[in-house]
């Protein structure tokens, strides 16, 4: 399970966010909408972050219809997403935390698209509506994960057991035409000797 899923993610999806910082309660940024991945705490503002988090790696949660999202562009670099739905608002795409909840009438009618864990309607075929039901999904099968580094040697193997393949042959063509593409150079220079061989032969006798 640890191998799974990083031990910051579960402080994360139950964080409170969007309350107001206690230490800069007056100040104008005082929203607590940030998370610190190393310090794997509470939520906190932009000048916390200034000074206590400064160079740590931090999450910036927004917030869509009452609801925390992340932009898909800032939690990939350090979660895989993938079997996520993903949505784009205000011209960011995004994907939610937790699960929403949505009335039971409209669950199935007419969705070809469902949450595995939820129920919940999606626009596209994916698995979960949120980070936190893949969570759980990891939890009770344990045939996905969180782990990019998992992802990335799933994708290398890939990549190495197609290489004996078409990909290899793909590979000897090219370097056979960069062969082939460095070789004119002599013909050009014998051209040139046969170019020169008639014009003497008359001097000859």
């Amino acid at each position: 399970m640890e191998m799974l899923v990083p031990p910051w993610l579960e402080s994360l999806l139950s964080a409170a966010f969007f309350t107001i910082c206690p230490r800069h309660r007056e100040a104008p940024r005082s929203e607590c909408n940030m998370f610190c991945l190393d310090c794997n705490t509470d939520s906190f503002c932009f000048y916390c972050r200034s000074t206590q988090h400064k160079d740590h790696p931090v999450i910036q949660i927004r917030r869509s219809s009452y609801h925390d999202v992340v932009r898909v562009a800032e939690i990939q670099k350090v979660l895989d997403i993938s079997g996520v739905q993903t949505y784009v608002i205000n011209s960011a795409r995004v994907l939610f935390l937790n699960e929403r909840p949505q009335p039971k009438s409209s669950t199935s009618k007419g969705v070809s698209h469902l949450c595995e864990i939820c129920g919940r309607s999606l626009l596209d075929p994916f698995r979960f509506c949120s980070l936190g039901c893949k969570l759980v999904g990891i939890k009770n099968s344990g045939d996905t994960n969180f782990n990019l580094s998992t992802k990335n040697e799933e994708v290398r193997d890939g990549m190495a057991r197609r290489l004996p393949l078409k990909e290899e042959e793909e590979l000897r063509e090219g370097s056979q035409q960069d062969m082939y593409k460095s070789t004119p150079i002599p013909p050009h220079s014998t051209s040139r000797r046969r170019k020169g061989i008639p014009r003497r032969a008359p001097l000859g006798p």
